[in-house]
């Protein structure tokens, strides 16, 4: 991939009034980029979906052929060192063209690669914004989603922005500290650590219960396999979609897991007695993070005995061996996670409009978000929506 001969490389210095001033400068390919990209994820603070394996493999998998890639290089105006870079697309949609976050469904965060962990201030994140603005190509609107309020700490520029409001949206997760053995009893809920436990007691009565790691390109294509086949029969019986149901995603997913034996970023685990699989799971792990992707679970192996919430709580130990302080139980609002003691933050949506198909696209979106928001509000109401979403699920399949 390499910059385009009709979309120049561009470099533009903005400010809104204050002391901040950037310049930016657009990529149209990763290849130009690449270096201060992984200087960036080596030094800076970026979440395991900013990897820059993980989003190349989007670009060359998923993202729409007819799609443009736009890379954004946001510098200091008086020093001209990096400040952050943000991979974004531009695509058409439904007779319009919209910027958003190089994500095509397999990214859970839209998290630009910070290069440090200076303070952003709303003036400053303008002052940032309005370079990037100033270099992005036509488009009719801008819509990201799932932004972070902070990125390690550090407040998310996007999210600081006056065009960015609460979304319906919540990430969970939990801090690690202290000895992985008592790691459980300590940061979990009473309720889950004593059923953690109980659990793998009844699980032990089958045979020898083990986390197992996919080191080898067998492993990896033989737990992935099974990953597949336990999530799709499962959300199939639930009557849910799943991504994993075109052949493009399951490629990028396995493609990563088979790069990621290099040096450990994306991993898969089983937990196994004996030789069979009670259930898989796929995750990320950068900056001491460890973002659990992808569950499949074998939900009928025992009566009563969730395999899913034991290889959490198998996993959390394993990453607290390894030094990791944080368990990124990803996005969604499932009971679970509540379950096990994490805690929740409400992910930001960035919705700006350029024209008038712009803006009738984004009134859409709002009402839309509006709408949903209201149904999950009432559970009674969601319920009843759920149930027919499934019904008619189960119908297609």
């Amino acid at each position: 991939m390499t910059d385009r001969p009709d979309v120049p490389v561009s470099l533009v210095a903005a400010g809104t009034g204050t002391s901040a001033r950037y310049t930016a400068r657009l990529h149209t390919s990763l290849d130009s980029v690449k270096p201060l990209w992984l200087r960036l994820e080596a030094n800076g603070l970026c979440t395991g979906h900013q990897a820059f394996a993980w989003v190349e493999g989007i670009a060359r998998r998923l993202m729409p052929k007819s799609a443009d890639l736009l890379v954004v290089e946001v510098n200091d105006a008086a020093t001209g060192a990096p400040a952050m870079l943000l991979p974004l697309m531009r695509r058409r949609a439904l007779g319009h063209h919209v910027i958003e976050w190089l994500s095509c469904g397999v990214c859970d965060y839209s998290a630009p690669l910070l290069a440090d962990a200076r303070p952003w201030t709303e003036q400053s994140a303008a002052a940032a914004w309005a370079a990037v603005r100033a270099v992005l190509p036509p488009a009719d609107r801008i819509h990201m989603v799932g932004i972070p309020q902070r990125i390690h700490g550090v407040a998310n520029p996007l999210a600081l922005l006056s065009t960015s409001r609460d979304s319906i949206q919540i990430a969970s997760g939990l801090a690690m500290d202290g000895e992985p053995e008592t790691l459980i009893k300590r940061i979990c809920k009473s309720s889950y650590a004593k059923n953690f436990h109980k659990h793998c007691r009844r699980f032990e009565q089958m045979g020898k219960l083990d986390l197992v790691e996919a080191r080898t390109p067998d492993m990896v294509e033989k737990q992935f396999a099974t990953l597949l086949e336990l999530r799709l029969n499962r959300f199939r019986e639930l009557g849910r979609f799943d991504l994993l149901t075109q052949a493009p995603v399951v490629a990028f997913y396995r493609d990563a897991a088979l790069q990621g034996l290099s040096d450990g970023s994306v991993r898969l685990f089983g937990l196994r007695v004996g030789e069979a699989y009670l259930a898989v799971i796929y995750v990320l792990i950068m900056k001491h993070t460890l973002h659990a992707l992808l569950l499949g679970i074998d939900q009928d192996a025992v009566a009563n005995t969730p395999p899913g919430l034991t290889t959490i709580g198998k996993l959390m130990m394993w990453a607290r061996a390894r030094g990791l302080d944080y368990f990124d139980l990803s996005v969604g609002s499932q009971g679970y996670k509540q379950h096990i003691g994490a805690s929740s933050a409400v992910l930001a949506e960035l919705c700006e409009a350029m024209t008038l198909r712009g803006r009738g696209a984004t009134a859409y979106i709002k009402l839309r978000g509006k709408t949903e928001l209201f149904v999950r509000s009432r559970p009674g109401l969601f319920k009843a929506v759920q149930g027919v979403m499934r019904r008619l699920r189960r119908l297609k399949n």
